[in-house]
């Protein structure tokens, strides 16, 4: 990229800090899609089918790399409590869009946080599982009822 690595080591004190700052790059790019489909003022059944579909579509664009991260959150605790952190940012600003369109939900915050591990399921299942006996199309709809019914 003709950087020198005195630019880049002006910015960061060694290859871990490098290396960090692309995981928590790494990170918002897999969980701001979420964000994204909350501009809509409510939550349709078209709002959550995108959703689903962008959300597979981030865990497709760079497979190796997730898996890498996915196993490193496990070994490496900085890793991990990036990750942590980034899913309940996320669940919080769900949280607080829901209270803002009047969703009087008991319990919020865990409901949501259910929702987003079902959702992380789902990716996998379509990204890395692919399942032959399974049809994903029926999945992605009971996906969609199940969360309308937690949000009750």
């Amino acid at each position: 990229a003709n950087v020198s690595v005195g630019i880049i080591y002006q910015y960061f004190n060694d290859k871990r800090d490098i290396f960090i700052e692309g995981v928590k790059r790494y990170s918002s790019d897999i969980m701001y899609p979420i964000l994204e489909v909350l501009n809509d003022d409510k939550i349709e059944l078209n709002n959550l089918a995108a959703l689903l579909d962008k959300m597979v579509e981030r865990h497709t664009f760079s497979l190796k790399e997730h898996e890498e991260i996915s196993a490193m959150t496990h070994l490496d605790k900085e890793v991990g409590e990036i990750f942590r952190n980034s899913e309940l940012m996320v669940t919080d600003k769900i949280v607080d869009y829901l209270k803002r369109k009047e969703y009087n939900i008991p319990n919020i915050k865990e409901k949501v946080h259910i929702i987003m591990s079902i959702i992380d399921d789902y990716c996998h299942e379509m990204v890395y599982h692919k399942h032959a006996e399974i049809n994903y199309d029926i999945m992605k709809k009971e996906i969609i009822n199940i969360i309308k019914n937690i949000l009750k």
